[in-house]
C-alpha cells in the first residue's frame, strides 16, 4: 500500500482574505481525513501574499484542531532560519495537544526572498552551514535529557516527534542517508535530480533509532476534476503562479485562465511544463495512468500531493478524486 499525503500552501486566492484561506487549510485537513490520506502538512514561506502559512506552528495547531485522526506537521520547517530551541518548544507543544499525530519535516532553504530571508536569518551562511549540527541538536531536545542537562526545551523535551528530512537537491539525499532518517523529495517543483536522489538515499542509508529502512516520500502537483479539459483549466492558477515567481511578481494565488495563450512567453511555457512535469492533472483515468507511471518509476513508499486550486470547493472534490485513486490502489494490492 502506497499512503497519500497532502501538502497544503494555505493558498490566499484573489477575492480571499488570510483568514478565508486559513479557513480553507482546515476544510482541506477535515476533507483528508475523511478520505483517508496518511498525513497533511504546512509549508513555511514568507513574505508571499499568496501563501498564508508563514507562522507554520500555528496553521498545524489551527488544522489539527479540526481533525482526530490523519497526521498533521510542517513540510517543511526551514530550520536555519529559527533556533532549535523553539521549534522544539514549538513542536513539543503541538504533541501535547495532537499527541501521536504530529511530524517535523525540515529543509534548509529560506522559503522566500533573499532580502526576507535575510530578515529572518540574519547571517545567512552561519544558518546554512550548521543545518546538520542544528538537526542534531533539535533531535537532542526533542528526546530524553540527560543527566543535568543545562538547556531544556518545554514542552519538547521526551515528545519525540519524528523528524523527516525534505530537499531538492543530493546535499539533502545524502544527509537524509547519513542520518537515517525519511526522507521526501519535492519534485513537486525540482523534477531534475529526482532519480539521482532517491538512488543516493536508498544506496548510502544508514539506519538508525529512528528508522531501520530508507523510506522515501515523492511530491507532485495535482489537480482532479471530472474532466481533462476542467483539470487543465483550474491548473492555470498554478502555472500564472509560476511565470509570476520567475518575475519577482508577488500576487494573490489567480484565479483560472481558460488559456494561457498570451499570458506566457514560449520561453516562460517551456520553463514552468519542465518544472511541473510530475504534475498530475486531469481526469480519474488521467491522474490513474499518470500516477501509476510516476510511483512505479520511483518506487516511492508514501505520494505527497499538493493541490493549489483557487476555488475551495473545487480543491475539495480534488481531494475526493485523489482519495479514490489511493483507496483503488489498496484495493489492487488487496487482491
Amino acid at each position: 500500500m502506497i499512503p497519500f499525503s497532502i501538502l497544503d500552501l494555505s493558498p490566499i486566492g484573489e477575492g480571499y482574505s488570510v483568514r478565508e484561506a486559513l479557513d480553507q487549510s482546515r476544510r482541506l485537513a477535515v476533507k483528508a481525513e475523511e478520505q483517508g490520506f496518511r498525513r497533511v502538512w504546512l509549508a513555511e514561506h514568507h513574505g508571499m501574499p499568496g501563501i498564508a502559512s508563514a507562522a507554520t506552528a500555528l496553521v498545524i495547531a489551527h488544522v489539527g484542531a479540526a481533525t482526530k485522526t490523519i497526521r498533521v506537521g510542517s513540510g517543511g520547517i526551514m530550520l536555519p532560519n529559527h533556533s532549535p530551541l523553539v521549534i522544539a518548544e514549538q513542536f513539543g507543544t503541538l504533541e501535547a495537544l495532537l499527541p501521536g499525530r504530529v511530524d517535523l519535516g525540515l529543509g534548509r532553504a529560506p522559503g522566500t526572498d533573499m532580502r526576507t530571508a535575510q530578515a529572518l536569518r540574519r547571517n545567512m551562511d552561519a544558518g546554512a552551514e550548521n543545518f546538520p549540527q542544528d538537526i542534531m541538536e533539535l533531535k537532542h531536545l526533542l528526546g530524553t535529557p540527560i543527566e543535568n542537562q543545562a538547556i531544556l526545551a518545554v514542552p519538547g523535551t521526551e515528545a519525540n516527534v519524528p523528524i523527516w528530512l525534505l530537499g531538492s537537491s543530493l546535499y539533502s539525499a545524502h544527509l537524509a542517508a547519513a542520518l537515517g532518517l525519511p526522507y521526501a523529495f519535492a519534485s513537486h517543483f525540482a523534477p531534475d535530480m529526482l532519480m539521482d536522489a532517491i538512488a543516493i538515499y536508498r544506496d548510502r542509508f544508514q539506519p538508525s533509532d529512528d528508522l531501520k529502512e530508507p523510506y522515501v516520500m515523492v511530491g507532485v502537483m495535482g489537480v482532479g476534476a471530472d474532466t481533462d479539459e476542467e483539470a487543465a483549466r483550474l491548473f492555470t492558477s498554478s502555472q500564472q503562479q509560476f511565470v509570476n515567481l520567475r518575475k519577482n511578481v508577488r500576487t494573490r494565488f489567480p484565479k483560472p485562465l481558460d488559456t494561457m495563450e498570451g499570458f506566457w512567453t514560449p520561453m516562460e511555457r517551456m520553463n514552468v511544463e519542465h518544472t511541473l512535469q510530475y504534475a498530475a492533472v486531469g481526469s480519474p483515468k488521467t491522474l490513474e495512468d499518470k500516477l501509476g507511471n510516476f510511483l512505479a518509476e520511483t518506487g516511492a513508499d508514501e505520494l505527497i500531493v499538493s493541490m493549489p486550486i483557487h476555488d475551495i470547493e473545487k480543491r475539495l472534490h480534488s481531494v475526493e478524486i485523489f482519495g479514490a485513486l489511493s483507496l483503488m490502489e489498496k484495493q489492487k494490492l488487496a487482491a
